[in-house]
């Protein structure tokens, strides 16, 4: 039966309760508003498929390129730092883990000392020297019953799954910089060519000048003209024998090799370059791609970073418990009478925390704010940047076939202007200029070839190179890793 006395005991408990609980720290309205935008609300068809390949440089058919992306993606320090901040967000995702299962600990200690006459000992004992030894398993588990700690593992997941993307970009970028570079040498080594023919040409033009003049059918104003064109070719030629050398310096240093070793590297345009494109663009292609993934990864990390930082406002119970041997005194250490056991659970409540929580979490929900704006803008970047490769895929394909028409007309002209000349019914003016057409188309069309492979390349960059992302283990599966790694 209740007496007055303690149904007021009772009501003051109630009301201190209903204080402490009013006086709580809270974490108030969010304030995170960004959302993740989509490929298909960019515009991007709904829809799969599986171009690119993930080895797509072995479609070009060209073993040397395929040798130096293999070995770049094995050595080049871009890969490899990608590869340590891998491992790095790999041991953070596992040590995350670790704060959801239970601790066990091991202590041993043995204390000479001299205990105080003045204390707690009675008579006999103190003012005496002995050994305390202590011997002692412990463990401890947080029940995590609000979820920060799963929270915690989640974004550390998420960051893990960014790292590998960020590892896989890596590889996408570097494999495309060094096939545009090839293929860059490779049109400098075709425009070379063509002027090292136009060299031979005008080498020849100048004999038929000079045979000209001797007779009295031309004036050495035009050897003076033709004498004059051979060294400009050759300015040419040379200027373009340097831009060739930096290619390839530009090259090893992608590759992660001496300068030297690509000194004799001179690829060459394939004789026949075909546009690939899709049939379509689907969303699938560009939501795949490893900067757009490891955005959205982030994005997601820091939305469940914000779970984390809600969860501490709510209570933290912990256990813990104790076994093992005490004593005064090596003899008598591990005997019956000198073990010791305990257990303490333990909750704790954040009431005044002068607004650190709160700002804590408010700082969380801006950062997701910040990292899901970024996914929107790289995801906005990624839709460009497939746009722009088709539409200038697209063009290539049309001035393709007009400069086709343009330089079999141009060679046609200048075979009749030499003819005239020979003849003698035309001028040097006239076989110069037709010539100069000649050269300016046959350049026209190694640029045009060499355009053509760099926007297949370019298309294959946006598309993300075929990087599929893998599947990620659980929270759970990290969890039991982390245990298995503590173990070791």
């Amino acid at each position: 039966m209740s007496t007055p006395t303690s149904r007021r005991l009772a009501f003051a408990a109630s009301a201190v309760a209903l204080a402490v609980l009013a006086g709580c720290a809270t974490p108030g309205e969010s304030t995170q508003r960004a959302e993740l935008a989509t490929p298909q609300s960019l515009g991007a068809a709904d829809g799969q498929a599986d171009w690119p390949a993930a080895d797509w440089w072995h479609a070009y058919g060209d073993a040397e390129l395929g040798r130096l992306i293999d070995r770049a993606l094995e050595q080049a320090p871009t890969v490899r730092i990608a590869e340590a901040r891998l491992a790095q967000a790999t041991a953070q995702a596992q040590a995350a883990g670790g704060a959801l299962l239970p601790s066990l600990q091991v202590a041993a200690s043995s204390t000479r000392e001299r205990l105080s006459e003045n204390y707690i000992y009675p008579a006999g004992l103190g003012g005496s020297t002995v050994n305390d030894n202590v011997l002692r398993l412990g463990g401890s588990w947080n029940l995590d019953l609000f979820g920060r700690d799963r929270a915690a593992l989640d974004a550390a997941i998420g960051a893990r799954r960014a790292a590998d993307a960020d590892r896989a970009a890596a590889r996408w970028v570097l494999s495309t910089q060094i096939a545009r570079s090839w293929y860059q040498i490779a049109r400098l080594v075709d425009l070379r060519e063509v002027s090292a023919s136009t060299l031979k040409q005008r080498e020849q033009i100048r004999e038929l000048v000079a045979d000209r003049v001797n007779v009295g059918l031309d004036t050495k104003v035009e050897l003076r003209q033709a004498e004059g064109s051979v060294p400009q070719i050759r300015q040419d030629i040379e200027a373009i024998d340097e831009q060739i050398e930096l290619a390839r310096n530009g090259l090893a240093a992608l590759v992660g090799v001496p300068p030297q070793s690509l000194a004799e590297v001179a690829p060459r345009l394939p004789a026949k370059v075909s546009a690939q494109l899709p049939s379509v663009i689907p969303a699938d292609l560009i939501g795949r791609r490893p900067d757009v993934v490891g955005a959205r990864l982030r994005a997601e990390s820091a939305l469940r970073s914000i779970d984390e930082a809600r969860a501490m406002f709510y209570p933290n119970i912990n256990l813990t418990a104790f076994i093992g041997f005490h004593s005064i005194g090596l003899d008598r250490w591990v005997e019956a009478g000198s073990r010791e056991t305990g257990l303490t659970p333990a909750i704790s409540l954040p009431l005044f925390d002068g607004g650190r929580l709160r700002a804590n979490l408010r700082a969380h929900e801006a950062g997701a704010d910040a990292a899901i704006e970024t996914y929107n803008q790289t995801l906005l970047l990624a839709v460009r940047d497939v746009a722009d490769a088709v539409a200038s895929t697209r063009s290539v394909q049309r001035q393709i076939a007009e400069q086709q028409q343009a330089q079999a007309a141009a060679e046609s002209a200048y075979d009749l202007a030499v003819t005239r000349y020979q003849a003698g019914l035309g001028t040097y003016l006239t076989v110069l200029s037709a010539e100069s057409n000649v050269l300016t188309q046959h350049r026209q069309a190694a640029e045009l070839k060499a355009r053509t492979l760099d926007l297949q390349i370019a298309l294959t960059r946006a598309l993300g190179g075929g990087y599929r992302q893998p599947v990620e283990a659980s929270a759970n599966q990290h969890a039991a890793a982390s245990a298995a790694s503590k173990a070791e």
